[in-house]
């Protein structure tokens, strides 16, 4: 990445919002993983499943609008013939990874362990009843909407999109095993292995941003 004083004003709010975007998303990710784990527990209710409906809803926009500016300056730089490190590309794409692991069992939970939401949704719209109330106008008759139902398949096409975006990330990852191997054989001879180990350290220390990294696995 280029250094800041060679930026302008507007390189460096631009910068300055997707560090922000980031870090709401690396929040957003681990109140997500930190909500799965009350499914199913004594905290489990309707009103928590439609908190984390909404937190996934708005996980995959962050994403979403984070990947729509992050590529474009990718795609850009490449065709000028700049070959930057982009340090906001790769958190995005690892957090991607790892919001697309708690969808997917996301996905699990709400099969194994529904939620009766009818008295939750009995004065107050669904998440999508669209589609009811299509149907409802055609058939002439009342149908009750299975929000479980529905959540798997909004569950399945978040995890769509964010699978579209990490497939266009990927294209532009820095590859790390090929360049550490290639610094490590021009500097074993002078300096032995201590400069790939000190870069190593270095990359992990930049991937501390990370907070639900480090946090265990469950389930």
């Amino acid at each position: 990445m280029l250094a800041l004083h060679h930026m302008t004003s507007g390189e460096v709010t631009q910068i300055s919002n997707l560090h922000t975007l980031i870090l709401e998303i690396n929040s957003e990710v681990a109140l997500f993983r930190d909500l799965l784990i009350h499914v199913g527990q004594a905290r489990d209710c309707p009103e928590l499943r439609e908190k984390i409906r909404k937190l996934r809803r708005s996980c995959v926009e962050a994403c979403k609008h984070t990947a729509a500016l992050i590529l474009p300056q990718i795609r850009q730089a490449l065709a000028e013939g700049i070959l930057a490190d982009n340090p906001h590309l790769v958190l995005l794409f690892y957090l991607s990874q790892l919001f697309l692991r708690e969808l997917i069992k996301s996905h699990r939970l709400v099969q194994v362990i529904p939620m009766d939401m009818s008295g939750y949704y009995e004065n107050r719209a669904g998440p999508s009843n669209l589609g009811n109330v299509i149907s409802q106008i055609l058939l002439c008759k009342q149908i009750t909407p299975d929000f479980n139902q529905e959540e798997l398949c909004s569950i399945t096409k978040d995890s769509q999109e964010i699978a579209r975006i990490l497939q266009d990330l990927q294209e532009f990852m820095p590859q790390q095993e090929t360049y550490l191997e290639r610094t490590i054989a021009l500097t074993a001879e002078i300096n032995g292995p201590w400069p790939a180990k000190r870069r190593r350290g270095s990359l992990y220390k930049n991937m501390g941003l990370l907070c639900c990294v480090s946090r265990p696995n469950y389930l």
